[in-house]
This record gives structure tokens, C-alpha cells and sequence, in this order.
């Protein structure tokens, strides 16, 4: 796969929905953006805030555009606040740097993030996990 496609990006999030229901999880909102941070597929459950789908972003396009799970932004919040501070101002304030956004990789190569909110950062990996997964891409949470 060279970029991530809007049918692979529409059947990533069919799974982690799928996942979520599953496991019993509060309404979710997930993204899917590509490898660039464009977004590709947002969808907000039925009884999700208003504000979840920014939320959702903000976790795919602080992986994207850092390289790294949003686990390892969390970690590295806790041990660099300022550094990630600046980088949130850098991104206009799309960067949400807790569990739930994970890269989509292809043979190693990054082609896009998955960002879930809705239940605990935890749930939200595990079922943005799961959809990407489920399209035979590798999942990388950080």
C-alpha cells in the first residue's frame, strides 16, 4: 500500500465501531487521517459530545505529525510539558497527547492514525487497535 485509501480508512473505522460495541463502550467518535494529517473519516456515534470529534483528531494528528503513538506523547507530556506545549501551539491546538491515537503503519512506513475518544483512553486504543488490525495493517500506539 502506498497511501491509505478512503475505503481501507472507511473499513478501519466499521472495526473499531464494531469493537467498541464488543466491549460494551460508551459512544465513540473516531478519525481516521492520512499519512500527511489530512483527514479521510470522521464519525461520531450516536450520543457522543459535541466536542469528542476534535478530541478524535487531536489524538490521530498528534501521532501523525509526531511519529508516535499518542501513549508515547502522553509519556513524553509527563516528562516534557513544555516541549509538548510548544508542539500543540505548533499545531494550532490539534495535538492531544493521551492514549487513543495510534499510528496505521504498512511494512514500517506510517500511512496515516486512527484517533478514538468516547470511553477511557485505555478502550479507545484498544478499539482504534482493533480496526486497524482488521484491515491487516500494523497498529502503533506508542
Amino acid at each position: 500500500m502506498t497511501a491509505l485509501t478512503l475505503d481501507t480508512a472507511r473499513r478501519i473505522v466499521e472495526a473499531a465501531r464494531a469493537k467498541g460495541r464488543e466491549l460494551g463502550l460508551k459512544p465513540l467518535t473516531v478519525a481516521v487521517l492520512d499519512a500527511g494529517g489530512d483527514l479521510l473519516v470522521l464519525e461520531r456515534e450516536d450520543g457522543a459530545s459535541p466536542l469528542r470529534p476534535a478530541i478524535a483528531i487531536g489524538k490521530a494528528n498528534g501521532a501523525v505529525q509526531m511519529g508516535m503513538g499518542s501513549r508515547a506523547l502522553w509519556k513524553r507530556a509527563e516528562e516534557q510539558a513544555y516541549f509538548i506545549n510548544a508542539m500543540n501551539t505548533l499545531t494550532s491546538g490539534s495535538l492531544v497527547p493521551v492514549p487513543g491515537g495510534v499510528l496505521i503503519r504498512d511494512g514500517g512506513k506510517v500511512v496515516g492514525a486512527v484517533g478514538i475518544t468516547g470511553d477511557t483512553s485505555d478502550n479507545d486504543e484498544a478499539a482504534a487497535t482493533a480496526g486497524i488490525e482488521a484491515v491487516g495493517l500494523t497498529a502503533d500506539a506508542g
